[in-house]
């Protein structure tokens, strides 16, 4: 199965603040915040979720496609990927722009305060997915992640207009879009990415009501952390899935990512969604033990263990033999 994942790319800035930001809010302030956060420690790491979700993928032997831009600073980034099984012939380069940089400060309660600086990424729009899909000799499904608003949109236009099946993702990029680009990108989507706090935004943005968003595509997917998955299609009974439980959680950067790679994985094997949630969460709950999106290792012991003792034999079962070549 040929898999394009298009968003972005970019260097992670991640710090970590040895305490509650909750603590150093005053409600009454609200309208008039700053605040300066003393950080213990700061790591420097690649990410962007396009990235990040090829390199899960990769890392799962699945070799796909990454669609996006970066910056004249990319070489020593796309020899990490390359060596990772992504493949990176379609990546934009910028001759004049840095690569996308993502700066996030965790608390001790794993919330996040983030800057995003587009870079290079301001470019991505200018990427026609229809000659990417070309010379990829076609892709079978396309996954449209947070990325400029632009390129969102257009490669969501080229995927209906060339019929080729896509999975919309909009993340953290939904405040970005007006009522009528939210709609665009839901439209016709074989699969559907929120967490439960874009499920709500989402909702809100678009003006359609949860039925009437099902009613639009195929699968929505919700991932809630600690409270597992819910999955919900038009007419069928909603499905839930506990998280894979771990007692070493570390960084929450690119856990969603992860949760995309290992569905995605599963889907392109040609296993149900019933192995692709267990796949996901246990991916996802593996790079949550790591600092950064793109530092964790797959095992398949480790990953067949996590699912049987979470969902069963039946789910490892159906899971193992395509991690078998894993090692």
């Amino acid at each position: 199965m040929r898999l394009a994942i298009t968003g972005s790319i970019a260097t992670d800035h991640l710090a970590t603040f040895p305490g509650r930001f909750a603590d150093q809010l005053i409600p009454d302030q609200l309208a008039h915040v700053s605040l300066s956060f003393l950080v213990d420690d700061l790591e420097v790491r690649r990410g962007g979720v396009a990235a990040n979700i090829a390199f899960g993928l990769g890392s799962l032997g699945l070799g796909p496609y990454l669609v996006g831009a970066a910056g004249e600073d990319f070489a020593e980034y796309e020899l990490w990927l390359k060596a990772h099984g992504v493949h990176t012939e379609h990546v934009r380069r910028s001759s004049g722009l840095q690569t996308a940089r993502f700066m996030c400060t965790t608390d001790e309660d794993h919330n996040q305060i983030a800057s995003f600086y587009a870079g290079a990424m301001a470019e991505a729009p200018l990427i026609d997915l229809r000659d990417v899909a070309r010379r990829m000799g076609g892709a079978d499904l396309v996954l449209v992640s947070p990325n400029a608003p632009e390129a969102m949109l257009r490669h969501t236009r080229e995927c209906r207009e060339e019929r080729l099946p896509f999975a919309a993702d909009p993340s953290q990029q939904l405040a970005r879009l007006s009522r009528d680009e939210v709609r665009h990108l839901l439209y016709g989507a074989s699969y559907l990415f929120t967490n439960a706090y874009e499920s709500a935004l989402l909702l809100e943005l678009s003006g359609w009501t949860r039925q009437e968003v099902l009613g639009q595509l195929g699968t929505w997917i919700t991932t809630r952390g600690a409270e597992g998955v819910l999955v919900e299609s038009e007419g069928a009974r909603p499905l839930t899935f506990p998280a894979v439980p771990t007692a070493e959680a570390v960084d929450p950067t690119g856990v969603g990512d992860a949760f995309r790679a290992g569905f995605l994985a599963a889907l392109s094997w040609g296993l149900p969604v019933s192995a692709a949630v267990p796949l996901g969460c246990a991916l996802a709950t593996t790079a949550l033990e790591t600092v950064g999106p793109q530092q964790y290792t797959v095992s398949a012991p480790d990953l067949c263990s996590r699912i049987e003792r979470t969902y069963g034999s039946p789910a490892a079962r159906l899971i193992a033999p395509h991690l078998e070549p894993l090692g």
